[in-house]
């Protein structure tokens, strides 16, 4: 039996679903398909790019070290996989979640169209809870994140997230043949990213490290230290995170298997970094059941909202000056020249350059969404 197993933005082997189950039932081929067409309007921005570059050369090297292939292609999904199908002779196609609303459409048609031809299953790998899986009495999806967290907490305490490890050999299927990494692309013409790599290193073990340095240098007093923007004191796991090299059941029992400590205030701080565990949690539940908030206001009553528009002179000039760092207020200018330096910003600084964004100078929130996703 042949497997193409699929990688999408689940780019580790430990503690993934479907290359356990993969690997657990034959031949296996992972394969990723490049077509960020199908996320639009929200395909991967630059900075994104070059993260999956290198996040995919590490997830190939990894599989190498088990002698396993990553096959690259590029173009539509479902073509793609069918044709592999063809070529292969491959019997199932398996996959892990994804929750955004344009993903959600494609990988159901995906799914009931490939159904017809082998056996398809997908997993979660990406959260500790399903969005479906969390409601409040009512029988409706929360809105808040108090009593979200509540209701995670009582079920995560009945069903402790609990990371998997392969056990069985991968064997490897036949490969066909496929692109390079550097076919697709991924890396910008200009030399804006260099310095990205001075702050970041994708992949797996860049995760692991990452994860690693927050728990020796950070946790102990993360609670509060990380409300100051001058010191190092988060994680910086987002990045790890959105691409999967490191998933929350890691995280989440590599925090509760800590040594036992007397440290009222690391105690605090370590379920604090639970409960910011669950911020990401939270906002794909809101995403999973409110998938219009992709474009329209959370709170329907800022629908008609009279936005200065950036293509007017003055708003043109304030939108450039917010995304150059350059609006004279010290604390929004650092946060913004930071971005663009090192393709991240730390949260305090992101809700103020919001903040003088929208509410000061009245532009719409998705003009300054848009710069954020592409830097």
């Amino acid at each position: 039996m042949t497997t193409l197993l699929w990688f999408r933005r689940d780019l580790r082997l430990t503690d993934n679903p479907a290359f356990n189950y993969a690997v657990e039932s034959g031949a296996v081929l992972p394969v990723y398909i490049h077509y960020p067409e199908e996320e639009a309007p929200w395909q991967p921005g630059a900075a994104s790019n070059w993260w999956l570059h290198h996040s995919l050369t590490a997830l190939k090297n990894a599989l190498a070290e088990r002698g396993l292939p990553l096959l690259i292609q590029s173009g539509p999904s479902l073509e793609t996989l069918q044709h592999l199908i063809e070529q292969t002779g491959a019997t199932q196609v398996v996959w892990n979640r994804l929750y955004e609303p344009a993903v959600i459409a494609r990988d159901s048609v995906i799914k009931q169209t490939l159904a017809e031809q082998v056996t398809v299953k997908s997993f979660n790998a990406n959260l500790l809870l399903e969005p479906w899986q969390i409601q409040n009495k009512q029988g409706r999806p929360f809105k808040v994140f108090t009593p979200y967290w509540k209701t995670c907490q009582n079920l995560l305490a009945q069903a402790p997230p609990t990371p998997s490890s392969v056990t069985t050999k991968p064997i490897a299927a036949k490969a066909t043949q496929g692109l390079t990494i550097d076919e697709l692309t991924l890396l910008p013409t200009l030399n804006w990213a260099d310095d990205f790599s001075k702050y970041w290193q994708p992949g797996e073990e860049g995760a692991k490290d990452r994860l690693a340095h927050h728990l020796q240098h950070n946790l102990g007093d993360y609670k509060t230290d990380r409300d100051f923007p001058a010191l190092p004191a988060t994680s910086k796991l987002s990045a790890h995170l959105h691409f999967g090299e490191i998933g929350p059941r890691q995280i989440w029992a590599t925090i509760e298997h800590l040594a036992p400590t007397n440290d009222e205030n690391e105690l605090v701080s370590r379920q604090h970094f639970l409960s910011e565990i669950a911020w990401r949690e939270f906002a794909h539940h809101l995403l999973y059941h409110f998938p219009e908030t992709v474009t329209q206001p959370f709170n329907s009553k800022w629908q008609n909202f009279e936005w200065n528009m950036a293509q007017t002179g003055q708003a043109a000039k304030w939108l450039s000056a917010w995304k150059q760092g350059t609006t004279g207020t010290s604390l929004v200018d650092a946060g913004m020249q930071e971005l663009w330096q090192t393709g991240w910003m730390h949260n305090r600084v992101r809700m103020l350059v919001g903040s003088l964004l929208t509410k000061n100078m009245g532009i719409h929130w998705q003009q300054g969404a848009r710069w954020f996703w592409d830097t």
